[in-house]
């Protein structure tokens, strides 16, 4: 009789800012960057980043244009709210894979990136310290889009998982309604930093990271109590 194996999903391609060695009881920064992009893409931010953290940035599975994204887009933005789900229940299993071996684990993402971070909280708020959210948005999933609760936003709103979402209210690619949404739900589920900058585009600049660096210190560094 054949022998039936157990099917595995690839983990993604990733960079780490640490040698193996050295990242055991750090405090782990995921950088999941945006559409059309890869892993090289936000790894650039790591100098400008707390020295505490030990950085992973993870590359997306789908080709799309010059490089990958986290799942299809539309020309209006518009996407499959399964292919989010099937995204985050992937990125999930890899976290599942190397979190334990860090005092804590934050996310960053950048436009579609912030996405897909977003998920990731809303799929597992005990798991995650903080959330950074550069120039993008997050998914409605609320009513029959949520009926498997993928999504726990409730035990979500009950911890207020400190998040910063960063935006130049001109950003010409994000859709105003996405923007719109965002907002509400982030100050409903979320403990919300929010701060808008101008002349940035769909971009993040010295300001922001600024920002950034700010608040990961006084979220995730500081000391407890």
């Amino acid at each position: 009789m054949e022998r039936m194996t157990e099917q595995t999903v690839a983990a993604p391609t990733v960079i780490w800012s640490r040698p193996e060695e050295e990242r055991a009881g750090t405090p782990l920064l995921v950088l999941l960057h945006g559409y059309g992009a890869n892993e090289q893409d936000l790894f650039g931010l790591v100098p400008s980043l707390p020295e505490e953290f030990t950085v992973v940035s993870v590359r997306a599975s789908l080709a799309a244009g010059p490089g990958f994204a986290w799942f299809p887009l539309k020309n209006d933005l518009s996407f499959s709210l399964q292919a989010v789900k099937d995204t985050t229940s992937t990125l999930t299993n890899w976290l599942d894979g190397v979190k334990d071996q860090h005092s804590s684990v934050t996310l960053l993402g950048f436009s579609q990136g912030m996405g897909v971070a977003t998920s990731l909280l809303r799929h597992r708020p005990a798991d995650f310290a903080a959330v950074v959210g550069l120039s993008g948005f997050a998914f409605k999933a609320e009513g029959a889009d949520n009926e498997d609760n993928f999504f726990d936003d409730a035990r979500l709103a009950e911890r207020q998982v400190p998040l910063f979402w960063g935006r130049d209210q001109e950003d010409p690619i994000i859709p105003a309604e996405a923007v719109e949404f965002t907002n509400s739900w982030l100050r409903e589920h979320t403990k919300l930093t929010k701060v808008l900058y101008g002349n940035m585009g769909h971009g993040i600049n010295a300001q922001e990271l600024g920002h950034v660096n700010e608040f990961l210190k006084l979220t995730v560094l500081a000391p407890k109590g």
